[in-house]
């Protein structure tokens, strides 16, 4: 605290008190470390940065440009690798989504150089878990900055600041925009190839930046990654349900029906090709139809949507031919009295209650939490040699309790507007998609639908990059994914970079 004295009283009237306390003002609190990594017979050296920086806004009064004021401290974690030529590296800025998740998930998932060691379905490790080189990182082709958003990792609103003025829509897009506005001009990287990749609630923040940071800095990007894409989230019946996040759903209980082993000896593709067939054309007219359905459709549909789920036709009939998801998840495998993940439905657990409705707990979250802080925490601290004590908000409950989405009062959260806006301004802007068809959280065929509905000319279509996993919605967690998924990126770093 900095003490501001003023001039003694000059009366008794006057006396009670000389000195007011007010915050300091913060300053950047980052640090600095040199690493190499090897990669075959190559050394990659790159630049780590991490810690808070600081985020100002313009003070006016009574129409005067007063200064600046903090507003506040943002975790970030950047990796760059020295340039060498003529030509800048690209820059890809990276986080999660929740709303009011940290970016560790993608940084010591998939990206960073440094990954943390999980295990797998069947084989997931004990604690205190592990940090392994990542010789697949994306710093190959790339250098990289993490983000995470207020009130998430170690970012706070300063001493005296409201936290959940930074849990909505537009606050948490112009904080974050600001800080990839900030970083680029720092360290003078407006001349190079500029991506923005998020997953989940991310890929919302994403698409929407890429036209905030055009219309509002006149800052163009080169690429967005779309990591468990779910751009409209009326399209999986979130805020508003509707039939259409039922359809949505669909192909993605398939697919968890036959990792389960409820769909015999048929192939996945098989699988997918009968459910996405059913939720195009079937399915829709189906729950269109009310009570118009006749009593031999109705059985029909019942049917149907029982082989594709592998639920019983009485439950499927109960629901009323809508099964809901965090449903789905309890009573696949109700009877083996097990439940099935969600973020990653090829994870299941124990069942506490074997007539819940709903899932007390994730099971794939279960297996993913502890050995992504225990990582972190370490690395942080041990190998980046930043030391802060604030907990790290690895999954902020209190952001996302608090987070408003007052911009779309009365219809659903949908920004596929704003990224088809982005991409008719600037059409050298690709996009790449990654699905995991076993995301029981965000369905791949609900972002498919939303893509194909994309207001572009048709010739931009071809910008948008397709890219399906046999996993869930941190598709990485599966070493054959993650290792594949770390080619196909950088595959498409290069190529919209070369553009």
């Amino acid at each position: 605290m900095a003490e501001i004295k003023t001039d003694a009283p000059k009366d008794k009237d006057t006396a009670a008190s000389s000195t007011t306390t007010v915050p300091a003002d913060p300053v950047d609190d980052v640090v600095t470390t040199e690493h190499t990594l090897r990669i075959g017979r190559t050394d990659l050296a790159y630049t780590a940065t991490t810690g808070r920086i600081v985020l100002r806004e313009e003070v006016y009064e009574d129409g005067a440009f007063t200064g600046l004021k903090a507003k506040a401290e943002v975790s970030i974690t950047a990796y760059v690798v020295a340039a060498g030529g003529d030509t800048p590296r690209p820059v890809t800025f990276a986080f999660n989504g929740g709303p009011g998740s940290s970016s560790v998930w993608l940084h010591l998932g998939l990206m960073g150089p440094r990954r943390v060691v999980t295990g797998d379905v069947g084989s997931l490790q004990a604690p205190p878990y592990g940090l392994t080189d990542n010789l697949e990182t994306l710093l190959r082709v790339t250098d990289l900055v993490f983000i995470d958003p207020v009130s998430t990792g170690f970012s706070r609103a300063v001493s005296g600041g409201k936290p959940k003025d930074y849990h909505g829509f537009t606050a948490d897009l112009e904080s974050v925009g600001e800080v990839i506005r900030l970083w680029t001009t720092r360290n003078n990287r407006w001349l190079s190839p500029k991506f923005i990749a998020g997953e989940s609630y991310g890929t919302v923040r994403a698409a929407a930046l890429a036209e905030h940071l055009q219309t509002r800095r006149g800052m163009f990007l080169n690429g967005v990654i779309l990591i468990s894409s779910v751009i409209d989230l009326g399209s999986i019946g979130l805020h508003e349900p509707e039939d259409r996040g039922y359809v949505g759903f669909l192909p993605t209980f398939a697919a968890v029906a036959h990792f389960h082993g409820k769909r015999g000896k048929k192939s996945l593709r098989s699988v997918l090709a009968e459910a996405e067939e059913y939720a195009e054309r079937t399915y829709p007219w189906v729950l269109s139809r009310g009570h118009r359905l006749t009593a031999k459709q109705r059985t029909e549909a019942v049917g149907a949507l029982a082989r594709l789920t592998g639920l019983s036709e009485e439950y499927v009939d109960l629901s009323n031919l809508r099964v809901e998801h965090l449903h789905f998840f309890v009573e696949l495998l109700r009877r083996e009295r097990l439940v099935v993940g969600r973020l990653d439905s090829r994870f299941t657990g124990p069942i506490g209650n074997g007539v819940a409705e709903k899932m007390e707990a994730d099971p794939s979250m279960d297996a993913m939490a502890g050995p992504y802080a225990a990582a972190w925490n370490h690395y942080v601290r041990s190998e980046l040699g930043y030391e802060n004590d604030l907990p790290y908000e690895q999954l902020s409950m209190k952001a996302s309790e608090e987070w408003s989405f007052k911009e779309f009062e009365g219809r659903p959260v949908n920004v596929s507007d704003k990224l088809a806006r982005a991409m008719r301004a600037n059409p050298h802007l690709k996009v790449h998609v990654a699905y995991g068809y076993l995301d029981g959280a965000t369905p791949y065929y609900a972002a498919q639908e939303t893509f194909a509905h994309l207001d572009v000319p048709a010739e931009l279509l071809a910008n948008i990059d397709h890219a399906y996993y046999p996993a869930g919605h941190m598709m990485y967690v599966h070493e054959p994914s993650r290792v594949q998924q770390s080619k196909d990126l950088a595959a498409f770093i290069r190529g919209a970079s070369a553009t």
